[in-house]
């Protein structure tokens, strides 16, 4: 909104700074953070009054687990609204409202926010751990995918970088025309990211902590997506407007930084399925945009090990009877392998960090 304010600078010559998305970008982050901590006491207090506290798993198998986490019980959960307000706001002060990439991240993480919404709402309204069924959650996942696809398809932005698929540390796409398959493989990025985060948010500042720094390179590619000259030197897709995907992952930078303010040990909010299934379908959907959805699985490093930690245990399981983990998802072994919850969040965000210089390193070593 504020971008069109350049348009006085014939007026008064300092308004042309609106018109740079670094600038731009900072201002969504700082305004996004303010936002956040500004509405999070609210926002906490509110939940609270409503009783939306975090169910928790009292089965005799994960009893251990429960000990460790029983003073988390009553924590107001549904905080990801905080970070989805913080993020709207910022994107729609700083962003320029017409570039199609902006309304189509947001609207994906609107759409599964909303189903986090409701999946969170059923979990505390029945006392239960358990909300929307795993098929209804993924078929809502699905549909949204199939419509950014088929929006990236149609949208003159898009359709030509739309079928390409980059690998990371190789020069050239493998191949030019996914055809029939973008649809698919868009619905695969979407759900893999957006369940991928909610499975890693199961300790006090571990998925928001990763989403920040997963946020902050998607960021720096954005910007450098939107530049013709970076774009030759690195061998990159141009998408010209993706510069605007800049000011969004700022603001998402922003917001989270803010959420973990009071989602760090002990928290005192949880994002919940609202949060975690919006933040991954917002950074899935950005990967698509830039045309860098399999570097997702490089700078995400964190996530992709949670939630293959779930997949090999489950296939394990049925299989052999055995448990590969102590338990699934990954951060939950190393609590019942004795490592306090501070200790395993800290060490996988310096996990997280390694993945993204691995990921930004791809850009060069190719």
């Amino acid at each position: 909104m504020l971008y069109y304010l350049h348009f006085l600078s014939a007026e008064w010559s300092p308004l042309r700074i609106f018109r740079y998305i670094t600038f731009r970008a900072l201002m969504a982050a700082i305004t996004a953070l303010v936002v956040s901590l500004i509405l999070g006491p609210w926002v906490i207090r509110r939940l609270s009054e409503l009783k939306l506290g975090q169910p928790i798993r009292t089965a005799e198998e994960v009893h251990r687990l429960h000990e460790l986490h029983r003073l988390k019980k009553g924590v107001p959960t549904m905080g990801g609204v905080l970070i989805l307000l913080s993020v709207i706001l910022g994107s729609a002060l700083w962003a320029r409202l017409d570039v199609m990439f902006v309304w189509a991240t947001l609207g994906v993480m609107l759409g599964l926010g909303a189903l986090g919404f409701a999946d969170d709402w059923r979990k505390v309204a029945r006392k239960e751990s358990q909300g929307i069924s795993a098929r209804a959650k993924i078929a809502w996942q699905i549909l949204i995918g199939l419509g950014i696809a088929l929006l990236f398809l149609w949208h003159p932005d898009t359709r030509e970088t739309a079928h390409k698929l980059m690998v990371p540390f190789y020069k050239h796409p493998v191949t030019a025309h996914l055809g029939l398959l973008f649809p698919a493989f868009a619905c695969l990025v979407l759900v893999g990211a957006s369940n991928a985060v909610n499975l890693t948010d199961g300790l006090d500042g571990l998925a928001i902590g990763c989403t920040i720094i997963v946020a902050l390179v998607y960021t720096v590619l954005a910007y450098l997506s939107s530049n013709a000259k970076f774009c030759a030197y690195l061998q990159i897709p141009h998408v010209p407007a993706a510069g605007e995907l800049s000011v969004v992952c700022a603001a998402l930078v922003g917001a989270s930084m803010g959420f973990l303010w009071y989602n760090c040990a002990p928290a005192r909010v949880f994002m919940g399925d609202t949060g975690s299934l919006a933040l991954g379908g917002l950074l899935g959907a950005v990967a698509l945009a830039l045309k860098q959805e399999l570097l997702l699985v490089v700078v995400g490093g964190v996530f992709v090990l949670e939630a293959l930690s779930v997949i090999l245990q489950v296939a394990s399981f049925k299989l052999t009877g055995r448990r590969l983990f102590a338990m699934a998802p990954l951060h939950h072994h190393f609590e019942l392998k004795g490592w306090s919850e501070t200790t395993v969040v800290v060490r996988f965000w310096i996990l997280s960090i390694l993945f993204a210089l691995v990921g930004l390193s791809s850009l060069k070593l190719r």
